[in-house]
């Protein structure tokens, strides 16, 4: 009888592939331009249908994917250093099948080149096109480093008066730069995808020397206010470094008196969504499209 594929084992191996070329004399845009093929390799039917359609006005590079009466926000991940529509658009474009929606995608200035507070305040930008252009989303979501974006985009909403979207979605949240939580050590052997020195690093290039502290919140807003937010959903994995971040913010959420919904994803890794070989993957987009055509 042949043994059964392990779908996992070979994200693995290509991942491992990928990431060993990485090397020290590849320059920082060569590394982008191969992190964006390597989304599009291992999400070949989303890249497929992503279509991206250009939006002019915001100062940086936006446009719609997916087709639907929903809007929605999408925050890039990528350790505020790399990734943008190019490398998210195949996990876009699921999403946005999934929810039945357009979703917004774009380019915010990314570290070293722009640090602190040039991702945040072009996220700020994007919500405030929005709401002019289209009104309230009905989601703000992210991923990684986006999904720190994402809910400090809604946070800075809120404390300027602005229109809030009806929820915020997190998927495998980076939202404490410093850190603290256990998982960082206890699943660094255990996650494929990202590594506790990486995301130093990351967290390094994005605030320089003049930036916040690590733990601030506006760099971390997991340590902001988190009352007066819409309804959270968040889906990690169980092998994500980032997975108590993700439970912090649960409990965090809840004790401001808000709404949050966690979804934790046995054995998967950090941003496991974007490998479309993954069934967990297709589990997790079915039930964010599911919960956005709710809302």
């Amino acid at each position: 009888m042949t043994a059964p594929a392990d779908p996992l084992g070979s994200v693995r191996a290509r991942l491992l592939a990928v990431t060993t070329g990485w090397s020290n004399d590849m320059s920082l845009a060569e590394i982008r331009d191969d992190f964006a093929a390597y989304l599009a390799e291992v999400g070949p039917q989303g890249a497929a249908m992503a279509n991206p359609r250009s939006v002019p006005g915001l100062g940086f590079d936006a446009a719609w994917i997916g087709k639907g009466s929903r809007r929605a926000l999408y925050c890039h991940g990528g350790g505020f250093q790399i990734g943008g529509i190019a490398s998210h658009a195949s996990l876009i474009a699921r999403l946005a099948g999934a929810a039945a929606a357009q979703i917004l995608a774009f380019d915010y200035r990314l570290a070293p080149e722009h640090r602190y507070p040039w991702a945040a305040d072009d996220a700020l930008a994007a919500y405030r096109w929005m709401l002019d252009e289209a009104g309230a989303p009905e989601a703000v979501i992210g991923d990684s480093a986006g999904a720190a974006l994402a809910l400090l985009t809604v946070q800075r909403a809120r404390d300027a008066g602005l229109p809030l979207p009806n929820a915020i979605v997190l998927i495998s949240p980076w939202l404490d730069l410093s850190m603290r939580g256990e998982s960082y050590a206890r699943l660094a052997d255990r996650d494929i995808f990202s590594k506790p020195a990486q995301l130093r690093a990351m967290a390094r290039s994005y605030l320089g020397r003049q930036g916040p502290a690590p733990d601030a919140p506006e760099v971390s807003p997991l340590w902001g206010d988190l009352s007066g937010l819409p309804p959270v959903l968040i889906h990690s994995g169980g092998a994500d470094i980032t997975l108590d971040d993700s439970i912090a913010l649960a409990d965090r959420v809840k004790a401001a008196g808000g709404m949050l919904e966690l979804r934790i994803f046995d054995g998967m890794c950090h941003h496991f969504q974007v490998f479309e070989a993954l069934p967990q993957a297709a589990e997790s987009i079915g039930a964010i499209g599911s919960f956005m055509r709710r809302l």
